[in-house]
């Protein structure tokens, strides 16, 4: 599989590598993990990994799936970490109490019972923060990868970067994130995003699914028996079709719709 890099020069290479090496004690691609080069390593995350300053969730990232529109599901989903939805009613969230480890809010009396916790203020300042977090990583400037692959990254294996597309992004096949536990990853696609059934986003050189934001404008799609990995930021639908697993956040600005699925908040 190919891995992609920046055109940059050698010398701005060597500066990015001697910033890293400053900053993480052995490398900011860690495990010899890539290394982005050109704007990417310019912009050394805080704790020394590669790539962009990760999307600072606040609120929001204590949610495994957030919507604003409700949650359906077709039974059985088993959800690690807290789910919720605002505004709309506490009955449009459709998951079972058995279904969810962690903590299910609503904003009013309606949901599942008896766990449902009607809780409207953490669930506003946390919609709140889905939405400027949203924003933030739609608008980070200077990408390292603009329409890469055209917009089909299936079969390649992606470096730490800002990557842009200005159409709909396709994983037609499994694609691979290479990186350190530090580094950063931001997708940004303007149009859907579509996960074929059975494909694998994977991730290889202690690359953590928190570290990995894709910011989608339409809608995304993950599809059957497919496998996700990263915090999705969904201006509209989510929709997680039968016996798909992901490993990362939900965070819808309309629906999530599950079937048998399998989504589990990322490492801290």
């Amino acid at each position: 599989m190919k891995q992609f890099y920046n055109n940059s020069s050698v010398r701005p290479l060597f500066v990015a590598s001697v910033l890293a090496a400053l900053l993480a004690g052995c490398g900011g691609g860690g495990d010899g993990g890539p290394t982005a080069t050109g704007a990417s390593a310019s912009k050394l995350a805080s704790v020394g990994g590669v790539g962009p300053a990760p999307v600072n969730l606040r609120s929001a990232g204590t949610f495994t799936i957030l919507s604003k529109t409700g949650i359906t599901d077709v039974y059985k989903s088993a959800i690690v970490g807290d789910v919720g939805t605002s505004p709309i009613t506490g009955a449009a969230l459709l998951l079972t109490c058995g279904e969810v480890t962690g903590k299910v809010y609503v904003v009013d009396a309606a949901g599942p019972l008896p766990c449902a916790i009607n809780d409207a203020t953490t669930l506003t300042a946390a919609v709140l923060d889905m939405e400027t977090a949203y924003l933030d990583a739609e608008g980070r400037v200077s990408p390292d990868f603009t329409e890469l692959g055209a917009g089909e990254v299936g079969g390649l294996t992606l470096a730490p970067g800002l990557y842009k597309w200005g159409t709909p992004l396709l994983i037609s096949t499994d694609v691979t994130l290479k990186g350190g536990p530090n580094d950063v990853w931001i997708f940004q696609v303007a149009g859907t995003l579509d996960q074929a059934n059975g494909t694998r986003v994977t991730l290889a050189g202690g690359a953590q699914a928190k570290n990995i934001f894709w910011q989608v404008a339409g809608a995304v799609t993950l599809g059957t028996t497919a496998h996700f990995e990263g915090v999705v930021l969904g201006k509209t639908l989510v929709a997680v079709n039968t016996g798909a697993s992901a490993n990362g956040r939900l965070l819808a600005q309309t629906a999530v719709t599950l079937q048998m699925n399998a989504v589990t908040q990322p490492a801290p």
